[in-house]
């Protein structure tokens, strides 16, 4: 799992600061992202169990929604402008740094609307028939409490087909929800496609401009020790924390590209946000080189995931590491992708060999139960879980698990704190058991 969390130094008035950009932000992409959360239902699930140096700062700000610009404003103090968060359509709400005054975001480029198509492109025949009523994975989410967390879905898919989908706090098929870190194996899913196309070589030096200077050692970095958490890179807390870019409004480029090197590349795994950050720029310069964009919109639009909304920052850089909101049925499809090896709709989207490439752990690996490959968790070493499973987490108890041998993807979505989490491997245990 990803590392604790290492608070930052006490800073009352910035973490204020802090609190209203995160509170403009959650609205914002709560609201438009999805189908129009409840705000009561916004303050119940986004609001709470978040860092604690921020949550009363959060729960006490107010957020000024105008519907009509779609734009949410957090006032947090009288002498500067207010925190800003604005919907920008198919890519979701941009959260502007602090003291920057509102733009006019542009609201154009639309999703698609693909929902009368059939599974797993659109949401018709998407359940298996059930016999008898009931299937072997009921007993599964009729028990969800003892597995831990408060979960909002349970999505599981065999041999193609819905198997069970049970939703609960007021969720449904079309509620989008943040992803935290299941947003890592998206990027390394981008990257594969652009492995796949002979855009991008992940095994040459990453193409980070800011590291070009003569002399520079992380230059020799490259876009796989960055998927693997390999890097070598330091930051100034632990590396699962990005607050100036998620609350702070800070850019991409501006905040991941200024840490020095601290260790010999591919000899220390730290789990960071800046590796995969940094491994989207070099997948973006990448691409420039060949004239393409980096469009994480048009590529999930290609497996139907047109609830999916990644978000970028002021600059047009893309926040891979969490900041993309989407529903269960879209990282089902995820999901699918991996489970059909890089296959969609008889068109191959990743390498043949992406699935085995991004499973197979290769130099340092974190201490615990499961291990990492490319911007994935290996869940077979543990007891009762087949061998091949491996999974997408998230932070609030976000998971996308894949067993090939099985046909089976298990996606679960929740608002778990630090009093209550999921267990990720007991629930995939049950699952694989219920399996028949």
């Amino acid at each position: 799992m990803p590392a604790a969390a290492q608070a930052p130094k006490p800073n009352a008035e910035l973490n204020r600061a802090w609190a209203a950009g995160y509170r403009a932000a959650f609205v914002c992409s709560s609201l438009w992202n999805g189908d129009g959360k409840p705000i009561e239902a916004i303050e119940r699930d986004e609001l709470t169990g978040i860092y604690p140096e921020i949550e009363a700062d959060v729960r006490e700000l107010t957020a000024d929604v105008d519907a009509a610009a779609k734009r949410v404003s957090v006032r947090y103090r009288d002498d500067m402008p207010p925190r800003i968060a604005e919907w920008s359509g198919r890519e979701g709400c941009v959260t502007l740094p602090i003291g920057a005054q509102p733009a006019s975001a542009s609201q154009g480029n639309r999703r698609p609307d693909l929902d009368t198509q059939r599974w797993p492109m659109g949401d018709k025949d998407a359940r298996a028939p059930i016999a008898r009523g009931l299937t072997p994975f009921d007993r599964v989410a009729t028990d969800i409490a003892s597995f831990g967390g408060r979960s909002s879905s349970l999505l599981i898919v065999k041999n193609g087909r819905i198997a069970l989908e049970h939703y609960w706090s007021g969720h449904d098929v079309h509620t989008a929800q943040r992803t935290f870190s299941v947003a890592k194996s998206m990027a390394a899913t981008l990257i594969g496609h652009a492995v796949q196309q002979g855009s991008i070589d992940v095994t040459k030096p990453a193409m980070i401009a800011e590291w070009q200077s003569p002399g520079d050692p992380r230059a020799a970095i490259t876009t796989e020790q960055l998927m693997r958490m390999a890097s070598g890179l330091t930051s100034d807390t632990a590396g699962n924390r990005s607050d100036a870019i998620y609350m702070g409004g800070a850019s991409v480029r501006q905040w991941t590209t200024q840490w020095p090197l601290l260790n010999p590349p591919n000899t220390r795994y730290r789990y960071a946000n800046n590796d995969t950050l940094l491994a989207t720029l070099s997948l973006k310069a990448a691409l420039q080189k060949t004239g393409m964009p980096l469009d994480p919109a048009a590529f999930f639009d290609r497996l139907g995931m047109t609830r999916t909304f990644v978000e970028h920052d002021k600059d047009g850089d893309y926040i891979l590491s969490s900041q993309v909101w989407t529903t269960a049925r879209d990282l089902a499809r995820l999901g699918l992708l991996y489970q059909n090896d890089g296959m969609w709709q008889g068109e191959r989207l990743l390498p043949a060999d992406w699935r085995r490439f991004v499973t197979t752990p290769s130099g340092p690996q974190p201490e615990g139960a499961f291990g990492y490959g490319a911007g994935f968790w290996l869940l077979g070493k543990s007891d009762g879980i087949p061998a091949d499973a491996f999974g997408a987490f998230g932070n609030r108890g976000q998971y996308v698990v894949v067993i090939p041998s099985r046909a089976l993807v298990i996606v679960r979505q929740g608002y778990d704190d630090d009093k209550t989490r999921l267990d990720i491997a007991k629930l995939v245990k049950a699952i694989a058991a219920a399996d028949r």
